[in-house]
């Protein structure tokens, strides 16, 4: 029995190391669209730095889960271990989004201020509360919350979608605009990668809970595709 309790409460402390994870990242993507707002380009280095740390905590998470592994014999345990490698890779790329964004606005201070930043920044504040809709679903283990974390995933594909054809519409009427817009189709690219992962972290928090995918196949609206020039 006292094994057993040492286990849980390693397990325990192991999805708090996995949420604190998951919040450095979102506040590195806040942070980087900060300063695409404030075009501040030593943040901008800052954040892009501060990736490093969440690297760091994804390398040492997986070595405490392999540990753990070792220990858990049980089916749940299996599928708490197999969650805690998937969550904290998925929070590690988010962390490298959001350097990438970071790393794009300086390139994109270059150029006069474009209008589209604004639309740049609510997609992103949309993909941060998914992420942090996904991360409370896996702590609270809370199977309608990452459902519906998976479900509002096709709002942010159409606000990507919408933001996608203004930025093509706008290079068009002004070539000279060309090359801050492409920054900025990567960085909503980016934005719209981060809601991914926060939905594969919803759909990683409903297997640990139910030991298998969601029913029902995950509604997608990114119609960046067919708005792309032939």
């Amino acid at each position: 029995m006292h094994i057993v309790r040492s286990y849980d409460e390693e397990q325990r402390q192991l999805v708090e190391q996995i949420i604190d994870m998951g919040h450095v990242a979102v506040a590195q993507l806040e942070a980087a669209l900060d300063v695409v707002e404030r075009r501040d380009d030593s943040a901008a280095r800052r954040v892009v730095a501060n990736d490093e740390a969440i690297d760091d905590a994804e390398r040492r998470i997986s070595h405490e889960v392999m540990l753990l592994a070792l220990r858990g014999p049980l089916a749940r345990d299996l599928r708490e271990i197999l969650v805690g490698v998937r969550i904290p890779a998925d929070i590690e790329r988010i962390g490298d989004y959001a350097a990438n964004v970071a790393k794009r606005s300086i390139a994109l201070n270059t150029a006069p201020p474009l209008p589209h930043t604004a639309g740049l920044r609510a997609l992103g504040m949309l993909a941060a509360g998914q992420v942090r809709q996904a991360l409370r679903a896996y702590r609270e283990g809370d199977g309608e919350l990452a459902l519906q974390v998976r479900d509002n995933d096709a709002r942010l594909d159409q606000q990507y979608t919408a933001l996608f054809r203004e930025l093509l519409t706008y290079m068009m009427e002004d070539p000279r605009t060309i090359t801050p817009c492409t920054h900025l189709l990567f960085m909503a690219k980016n934005l719209e990668r981060i809601g991914d992962h926060a939905t594969n972290i919803a759909e990683n928090a409903w297997f640990l809970l139910h030991g298998e995918p969601p029913p029902e196949p995950r509604d997608k609206r990114d119609g960046t595709a067919a708005a792309a020039p032939p």
